[in-house]
């Protein structure tokens, strides 16, 4: 690990940093179901829309500068990307989706990849869903809870780049996300955190820093 990729290790308690993914190290990127590590220990996902902050939140989880890396050409990168923790848990960047430029066939064959992967991995703890707070849940959000909420498994959606609002208006986009989960998830919207998150300003980082360590340790 390069020195300058670390962004802090303050581990100590009352720490002030992140420490559920402290360690976290590339073990794999995965270009198709088949060349997925097979089930073993823990997994918590990353999804989002291309753009949505889905890398610099992973980023600021792991206290890393460069451990996730953002593709230039949004939709690009349609691999899943694995890091493994010193504790034996994964994390799984899933590829954004949603960007207009990919082909139809590749966005149409990754759409059935990720869907068949949040609904069928058995090791599969918990879901973080990236969501850009200016824009709410978008329907392929929505695809992407209606078939992981039915696991039973808890979700949180980070509703990121809070720093580009006011903190009235953090707090609406929040309450607004909130309010779509409630209409369409009745019942299930109490299994989903929504945490108004900036990797810049650190907005929300040691709130979804203490849900990851809690579902890591599971």
């Amino acid at each position: 690990m390069n020195k300058r990729d670390i962004v802090s290790e303050k581990t100590g308690p009352g720490g002030t940093d992140p420490r559920s993914l402290l360690g976290a190290e590339f073990m794999i990127a995965a270009a198709a179901r088949d060349q997925l590590p097979p089930p073993g220990p823990p997994e918590v996902a990353f999804a989002g829309r291309s753009n949505a902050g889905k890398s610099s939140a992973i980023n600021a989880l792991a206290g890393r500068n460069r451990l996730a890396f953002a593709s230039r050409t949004p939709g690009r990168t349609q691999q899943i990307v694995m890091f493994g923790l010193p504790s034996g848990a994964i994390v799984a960047d899933l590829p954004g989706y949603g960007y207009a430029a990919v082909p139809k066939a590749v966005k149409r064959v990754w759409q059935d990849v990720l869907a068949t992967y949040v609904a069928t991995r058995s090791t599969l703890v918990a879901l973080v869903l990236v969501v850009d707070a200016r824009h709410g849940l978008k329907p392929l959000d929505l695809a992407m809870l209606d078939g992981f909420l039915p696991s039973g498994r808890p979700v949180m959606v980070l509703a990121t780049k809070s720093d580009k609002l006011t903190r009235t208006e953090s707090a609406r986009a929040s309450a607004a996300i909130r309010g779509q989960l409630a209409e369409r998830y009745p019942g299930q919207a109490a299994r989903v955190t929504v945490v108004p998150f900036s990797a810049t300003a650190r907005t929300g980082l040691m709130e979804a820093d203490a849900i990851l360590a809690r579902w890591l340790a599971a």
